[in-house]
C-alpha cells in the first residue's frame, strides 16, 4: 500500500524518495511539489565574483544551514 503523498510533508517526501528511489509516482509528486512552490526551489545562487568564488566553502555551509531551517 502506497502512502499518501499529498498528505506528506515536504521534507517527507524528499526522505521517502531518498528511501525508495524507483518509487515513479513518489518522484513526480514531489517534483509537482517543487513547482508549486518555486522560491523554495533547492538552488545555490551562483557566485557573483572572485571574492565570492575565493570564499565558496564558507557561502556554502552558510546556505546549507539556511536551507536546513526551510526543509
Amino acid at each position: 500500500m502506497k502512502p499518501d503523498f499529498a498528505a506528506m510533508s515536504r521534507k517527507e517526501l524528499r526522505a521517502y524518495i531518498l528511501k525508495y528511489p524507483d518509487d515513479d509516482e513518489a518522484f513526480y509528486a514531489y517534483m509537482d511539489r517543487l513547482k508549486q512552490n518555486p522560491n523554495k526551489s533547492p538552488l545555490f545562487p551562483a557566485p557573483k565574483s572572485i571574492d565570492d568564488l575565493k570564499n565558496f566553502p564558507e557561502l556554502l555551509e552558510k546556505y546549507r544551514q539556511q536551507r536546513q531551517g526551510e526543509l
